[in-house]
């Protein structure tokens, strides 16, 4: 059996198999690869565990794939193992609003039109924290990404760490909102 692979015609094989792997099978429907060894696989289907051999050319992926430099797997896997090595790479965590100070929890900030005749916006005192937060957030995950440039020179690092360094002062107004000196903004 021959499955569609961008403008190609592909026989699905041994190799195109990952343990996980959901896969269609024209016997026994579709199942899940549980094992692989050198010239076979066993499939977990509705009816039970098969043994099966793929080069036989009996099986068709049963969900989207991909396929990067010869390696075919499923797409669900592909985009759970990017986002994870993603998370890790970058170490970016969740914005805490438990860096807020006591004193402003269940408050708001409220912003008042020029024009009377327009109502004021509220918003919630966390809300506003957490997107203060998350863009401090990502200005550290920005300097990561600039100083590990290997195409900037360093002239140019320096030169574009000034203008990270003047949007921390510029969002030094907001240190008034945390608890605690270490997480507030430094235009140092």
């Amino acid at each position: 059996m021959f499955y569609w692979k961008g403008d190609i015609l592909k026989r699905m094989n041994l190799k195109s198999l990952t343990i996980g792997m959901t896969v269609n099978h024209p016997q026994y429907g579709t199942g899940t690869v549980k094992s692989l060894n050198e010239h076979i696989a066993e499939i977990r289907f509705d009816e039970g565990l098969k043994t099966v051999d793929p080069n036989r050319g009996d099986l068709s992926p049963a969900e989207p794939q991909v396929s990067i430099t010869d390696l075919d797997m499923p797409l669900a896997n592909l985009i759970e193992q990017v986002a994870q090595a993603t998370v890790e790479k970058f170490e970016t965590e969740q914005p805490e609003v438990r860096e807020l100070g006591a004193r402003w929890h269940g408050g708001k900030m409220v912003l008042h039109p020029a024009d009377a005749s327009l109502q004021p916006k509220d918003v919630p005192l966390e809300t506003f924290f957490h997107k203060i937060v998350g863009v401090r957030n990502q200005l550290r995950v920005l300097e990561q990404k600039l100083n590990a440039h290997k195409g900037i020179s360093d002239g140019e690092k320096v030169e574009l760490q000034q203008y990270i360094s003047r949007c921390y002062g510029s969002l030094t107004t907001f240190n008034v909102l945390f608890k605690d000196k270490e997480g507030q903004f430094s235009s140092k």
